[in-house]
């Protein structure tokens, strides 16, 4: 390992010496590019994540006076990946930069890719605002680009974190869209009462249950046989329990739910929100008498 950290900044220096210097022949910055990219590898198989890093943001830099921006990207894109293992926010940074490259130059699903990488960083870091804005671009250009499963999958993440923002009409909507996409295509039809599910918990949160029964109409014009499915059933008794103030059938409710298909962790989070705040109207009510 040592040994290869060594070369790695022996053929970075060698780089700097060829920038620095002049040539009559050829160009001074292919050169130093080709031992960037030397460097890179070497740093990287010795593991210094960050060394690697700089070689390949000085590539990039050597490519953009070539006028290459897809290789500068690229380069961007090999020190993002190095920095992933040490430096999130210059990870950050580098992905941003290959980004505004592939826009330029019409890459956009390149520009997508990395904009949802960028979206899965503030994600494992638990920065939902900014990790929902990443992942709203990518599937803006995904769209654009026709590659709509992978824009529909961008959008479901959007629908996820607006729902634990608390940003429930814009999860709403976005469950309901794609739903209805889903409806046309037969490998997809399959998945429809589960974001429909999704929609109804973020309405059921919103407490307003003249809204979750109308939605309830709606998603069986939506899907005919909406209505014959544990999850139909499912909002049906939330919102019922919901309208009787009953916290302990609320509570029932769910565990049955849960015993036949196990609830995941952001499902059980909005039916915890919505429990409480029906708890709280209880308490409300009990001071009031």
């Amino acid at each position: 390992m040592a040994d290869q950290e060594a070369k790695g900044y022996e053929f970075e220096k060698k780089a700097d010496k060829k920038i620095q210097g002049w040539t009559i022949f050829g160009s001074k910055y292919d050169d130093a590019a080709e031992l960037y990219d030397k460097a890179g590898n070497s740093y990287k198989i010795a593991k210094s994540w960050d060394k690697a890093a700089s070689a390949y943001i000085k590539l990039a830099s050597c490519h953009l006076k070539l006028e290459s921006k897809h290789e500068a990207a690229s380069a961007y894109v090999d020190a993002a990946n190095c920095y992933k293992k040490t430096n999130s926010q210059e990870a950050v940074r580098c992905l941003g930069l290959a980004i505004n490259l592939f826009m330029e130059i019409g890459r956009l699903s390149m520009a997508a890719k990395h904009c949802k990488e960028i979206g899965e960083i503030y994600e494992s870091e638990e920065n939902l605002e900014l990790a929902l804005e990443y992942f709203e671009r990518a599937a803006e250009l995904f769209r654009g680009e026709e590659v709509t499963s992978t824009a529909n999958q961008c959008q479901l993440k959007v629908a996820q974190f607006a729902a634990q923002l608390e940003q429930y009409p814009k999860a709403i909507q976005i469950f309901e869209d794609v739903a209805r996409q889903s409806m046309n295509n037969n490998l997809l039809k399959y998945s429809v009462k589960g974001y429909l599910l999704c929609a109804g918990l973020c309405l059921i949160c919103k407490g307003d249950t003249v809204a979750i029964n109308n939605a309830l109409e709606k998603y069986q014009e939506l899907d005919p046989t909406f209505s014959g499915t544990r999850e139909c059933r499912f909002l049906s008794d939330l919102a019922g329990s919901i309208d009787e103030e009953d916290v302990v059938k609320f509570t029932d409710v769910v565990k049955e739910f849960d015993s036949m298909t196990r609830l995941d962790q952001w499902k059980t989070t909005l039916l915890l929100r919505a429990k409480n705040a029906l708890k709280a109207k209880e308490v409300e009510e009990d001071d009031l008498t």
